[in-house]
Formats: structure tokens, C-alpha cells, sequence
């Protein structure tokens, strides 16, 4: 594994982290998001074989199985040295945030409080290391509500660090908040399709040595080359790759599989090495509820890709939505 300096915070964090979201089975209360199909078993082997891996960066949110994510990481890591990730959700339960929602309407100072302490009891009362908004707008950048709540808990001795999650698909929503140096780390989309962080929000970011968190690096599971135009979901995933866009997706993919998909490398590793190569984010987060894809991602660091490579990489981006909103 290879490790790296997250931003301003100092945490010697892995290059690959572990996304949480799928062990916790989803997040039940979201509408569109209903529960991905995780067996508690395969996630505890997931959890121990990434840590014996190398993997010391754990990606997890309030709202992943309401809390059991959460309590599934302290159970098996608890007395291990890792460094977690948590989020607040907002409290009028509506993804993506839009510049018209009042603050108070979606993170009140006593929301913030009361959601972060219970992800502290979750994970078994240790101090989160980085606490997160899980979602943000810049309109809110003039509020104090989530100013007062961060140090509130700092004091406190809850949590370290501080940072938001980033609208899908719109790195121009926290440029402000970067600028304003208020927060140690961001988590945002960023892909071999949906470059768009690494235009203006990640030099902003090394400029002010804001940590970058990737999420999503395989497009939901399209890059990491194992999907088909027959491939069916039985979870949310079903409305977001949609027959016909299943059809675009995988033709794009199979592009990019026949020019550089060889024995010592595979879809995904190519796909997470890309967003933690050239200009991309510090590190890459992933799901991994099958044991079975630990190793490979892990290992992902150390495959290779050629200047002509990135480049080729660099011009597959693909412009597109298809989160629904949950408004």
C-alpha cells in the first residue's frame, strides 16, 4: 500500500480507502437508495482483509444501514490504528443541497451535535477523525450554524477534523468554502468520466491544503469492467443504469478495457489509479462488500500508467447525470 499526507489535517492516510456504504446496506431512508443486498459476514471478512491489506482510511456516514456501518467498522477495527470518516445528514433528508434550503432547515447547530455524537457512540466512543457535512451548498458559507457546531465538537473532543461532502456532479457548489480555508477535507465524485474536480476544485484545494477524498472512482461499479448490457441490479442501482443507459456506459467501458486492460492490471485498478494520478484527489474510496475485490483494489497503487496513457484517459470524460435528486 502507499500512503499520503491528507491535506492540512497530517493524517499518513492509504491511497485506497474502504467505502462503507454498501456494508451498512444502503441507506434505508433515502427514497431512491434502497438497501444494497450486504451479508454481514462477507463485510466483516471485507473489513479485516482490507486492514491486513494495508487499508487504514475507513469511509463511512450516519446514514449507511442508520449506523450500522458504522458499528460494523468499530466491532472489527475498533482496536486497530485507522483513521474513520463519518457524516451528518441533513436533517430535512433531501439530496442534493440547493442554494434555496435555509441552513436551518438542514443543519442546525443542535442537528449537527446530536447526529455526530451518536456516530461517536457508534464507533465505539473514539474521536472521529474527520466529520463531514453530507451535503453542501456555498450559499450556506455566510451561516455560523455548522462554524458554532465544529467547534462545539472539537472541544468536546468528538471529532478532529472537519469537511463537507460535495454535491454530485458539481465541484463549483464548495468552491467558496475552500477558499475560505474553514474546513480541513472534501469528499467529491471524481472518475475517469467526471473529471470536472480536477479543472479548478483540486488546484484550489492543493493551493490550500484542503485534503481530497474520491468517491465513486468506478462510476458505481460501471469501471470496474464487469458489467454487461444483460446485467441486472437489485438495488438502486437499477434506476441509476437504466437499460438504455447501461447499453452507453458498458460500450464506453469495453472501449477502454480492449485499448488497455492487460494480465497485470485490470478495469479497476486502472480506473482507481487514475483518480490518484496526475491531478486527482489524494486518495480513492471504493466499496468492497465481496471479499474478493480487497486485494485487487488494494493493489491498485502499484500498477503503472504511461504519460500516453493518462492522456488517453484524460479524454474519456463523459458528461453526465444520473443521480436523482431526492427532492
Amino acid at each position: 500500500m502507499q500512503y499520503t499526507v491528507l491535506g492540512k489535517t497530517g493524517l499518513k492516510v492509504s491511497k485506497i480507502g474502504f467505502g462503507a456504504w454498501g456494508i451498512g446496506g444502503g441507506a434505508p431512508r433515502l427514497r431512491w437508495a434502497d438497501m444494497w443486498k450486504a451479508n454481514d459476514a462477507d463485510s466483516k471478512k471485507s473489513l479485516a482483509l482490507a486492514h491486513k491489506h494495508g487499508i487504514n482510511f475507513y469511509d463511512t456516514a450516519l446514514i449507511y444501514g442508520d449506523g450500522h456501518s458504522e458499528r460494523l467498522i468499530a466491532e472489527v477495527l475498533g482496536d486497530k490504528d485507522i483513521v474513520i470518516l463519518t457524516k451528518v445528514p441533513p436533517k430535512n433528508w433531501h439530496w442534493p443541497a440547493l442554494p434555496t434550503y435555509n441552513i436551518n432547515d438542514v443543519f442546525p447547530k443542535d442537528h449537527i451535535l446530536e447526529k455526530a455524537h451518536e456516530s461517536y457512540k457508534n464507533l465505539g466512543g473514539k474521536t472521529i477523525d474527520i466529520l463531514l457535512l453530507h451535503v453542501w451548498t456555498d450559499a450556506w458559507i455566510g451561516k455560523n450554524d455548522w462554524r458554532e457546531a465544529f467547534r462545539v465538537l472539537k472541544k468536546e473532543g468528538i471529532a478532529k477534523f472537519f469537511g463537507v461532502s460535495v454535491n454530485d456532479h458539481e465541484p463549483e457548489s464548495v468552491m467558496k468554502l475552500v477558499e475560505s480555508e474553514e474546513i480541513d477535507v472534501i469528499e467529491i465524485i471524481c472518475n475517469i468520466f467526471d473529471q470536472s474536480p480536477t479543472d479548478k476544485l483540486f488546484p484550489l484545494c492543493r493551493e490550500k491544503n484542503i485534503g481530497t477524498i474520491a468517491r465513486a472512482p468506478l462510476d458505481e461499479g460501471s469501471l470496474s469492467g464487469a458489467f454487461n448490457y444483460n446485467t441486472a441490479f437489485n438495488d438502486w442501482r437499477k434506476d441509476y443504469f437504466t437499460k438504455d443507459r447501461l447499453k452507453i456506459t458498458v460500450d464506453k467501458v469495453n472501449k477502454i478495457k480492449n485499448k488497455l486492460v492487460t494480465p497485470d492490471r485490470t478495469m479497476a485498478q486502472i480506473a482507481l489509479k487514475f483518480c490518484i494520478s496526475g491531478s486527482g484527489a489524494d486518495i480513492a474510496i471504493t466499496g468492497m462488500r465481496n471479499p474478493h475485490h480487497v486485494p485487487e483494489n488494494a493493489k491498485s497503487v502499484d500498477i503503472k500508467l504511461s504519460d500516453e496513457e493518462m492522456e488517453y484517459l484524460r479524454k474519456k470524460r463523459w458528461v453526465r447525470n444520473f443521480y436523482p435528486p431526492d427532492v
